[in-house]
């Protein structure tokens, strides 16, 4: 599976855990909703700067983030 899209699985999983909508997480990241749906959609592979604030948003560290992106692309690799 394609990196950009195993970012946007993780993102939307970690939305829907905390139960917040596309919208609202792009409100608190100060993202389009639009790009947000892209991303999780495997649309576009976000910037480092958006990675920041996706992960503020998501009240959680951008390495800790990272880290379930490559969690999850070592478990499609296997």
């Amino acid at each position: 599976m394609p990196l950009e899209l195993i970012f946007g699985k993780v993102v939307k999983s970690l939305r829907i855990k905390k139960d917040i909508t596309q919208e609202q997480l792009a409100l608190d990241s100060t993202l389009g909703r639009t790009y947000i749906s892209e991303l999780e959609n495997g649309k576009y592979q976000p910037t480092l700067t958006s990675l920041f604030d996706i992960a503020k948003a998501l009240k959680m560290n951008p390495s800790d983030l990272v880290r379930l992106v490559e969690l999850e692309f070592d478990n499609q690799s296997h």
